[in-house]
């Protein structure tokens, strides 16, 4: 029997490989543009820059050194030139294939980066798989802007997986939906009405400000916001602001708020403070026709009707009276149950003998009932 060679016993040590085939390799060159492995075989692995990632312009040098291991795809055998050309990323996402297959089978919640904002959505990378969340699945709300996600790191689950069409589509929405559901059953359990919560401003309009509660949100009212008047909303609250508020009430997973603490409640001591025949000082808050409404302090205004301005004859208001004007009168009637106060700058000067009677009388009809007075003026103009 012949002798082998040392070429033939040295080529009889080394493996076979085959185009497809994956190998471990020991770098033992490396350069900014290609990686060179030691595979067991009698050439040399070359992987290059272009097969280890799909990032641009990545300087090998600094993700690999001499001596390292790494399992590599043989991509072909001879590339012309006796050298091994390897893949990388092709192994990668292969196996990134099977990562999200398995994710998709068992609806496991992934966490990626945000490699790209697009028009219609986000791009997020797994183990070199690309994954498009459209703009719609994104959140449970319309984003006009999705540029604020660049570089972040969302979770999402896998909605749709096609290999064949290398189409992977993920959902951050169903996540976000369903966390909120569970944190609003928990909200729910545990509040009830009356109850002083925390919350924190969502959103403002003219009629009142929504506020985050935490798992559902609020309502507060433009008319629950103080117990004096407020003008506009956006004056008083901005988005992001945090608030203590008071639950008024719920029904099904609407919440009513109220700012109207009932020990800032200004009707509390107002029996003693307006008294009838108490001199108070306040401001024209507005005007009708049939009189002007004095703000005594915010949450308590009073009714000066236009009989009751001057002793002279008075055809409204406004002819002797302006918006923010400060006025003295004495209280003349006052009615806690329906938060009523009627006053009387007449009633202030001490009325002639022979007026005397007839400044009762006067005082007795700005007494009677305010509501019919206002019935009777609303009638007449209409009339």
């Amino acid at each position: 029997m012949s002798e082998l060679t040392f070429e033939q016993m040295l080529e009889e040590s080394l493996k076979t490989i085959h185009t497809g085939e994956v190998v471990e390799g020991t770098v033992i060159d490396v350069k900014p543009e290609e990686i060179i492995l030691n595979i067991g075989y009698k050439s040399d692995g070359v992987l290059t820059r272009n097969e280890y990632t799909n990032e641009p312009n990545v300087d090998l040098t600094t993700v690999a050194k001499p001596g390292d291991t790494m399992e590599v795809k043989v991509l072909k055998v001879n590339d012309g030139e006796g050298q091994v050309l390897l893949t990388y990323k092709r192994l990668a996402a292969d196996r990134g294939n099977k990562r999200i297959e398995e994710a998709y089978e068992n609806k496991e919640v992934l966490t990626a980066k945000v490699a790209q904002v697009l028009d219609g959505g986000l791009s997020v990378v797994v183990e070199e798989v690309r994954i498009f969340i459209p703009a719609s699945l994104v959140s449970d709300t319309y984003e006009k802007d999705l540029n604020k996600y660049a570089g972040q790191e969302i979770q999402f689950v896998i909605s749709e997986y096609n290999p064949k069409r290398r189409r992977y589509i993920g959902d951050r929405k169903q996540l976000i939906v369903a966390e909120k559901a569970e944190l609003q059953k928990k909200l729910f359990e545990t509040i009830k009405v009356g109850d002083t919560v925390e919350g924190t401003v969502k959103n403002v309009t003219d009629f009142g400000a929504f506020i985050d509660l935490g798992g559902c949100d609020g309502l507060l009212h433009i008319s629950e916001m103080s117990w004096g008047r407020v003008e506009n909303p956006k004056k008083v609250f901005k988005v992001g602001d945090v608030v203590k508020v008071l639950i008024k009430d719920i029904s099904g997973t609407k919440i009513a708020l109220s700012l109207k603490f009932e020990d800032a409640n200004p009707w509390k001591d107002a029996a003693s403070k307006y008294a009838v025949g108490n001199e108070v000082t306040g401001k024209v808050a507005r005007m009708t026709d049939f009189g002007a409404f004095i703000e005594l302090e915010p949450g308590i205004d009073a009714l000066l009707h236009v009989s009751q301005i001057s002793k002279e004859h008075i055809e409204k208001p406004s002819d002797v009276l302006k918006v923010g004007e400060e006025v003295t009168a004495k209280v003349v009637d006052f009615n806690e149950a329906d938060k009523k106060i009627s006053l009387s700058i007449k009633a202030m000067f001490a009325p002639e003998p022979k007026e005397e009677k007839a400044a009762e009388e006067d005082a007795d009809v700005v007494a009677v009932d305010i509501d019919a007075v206002i019935a009777n003026e609303s009638e007449e103009t209409e009339a």
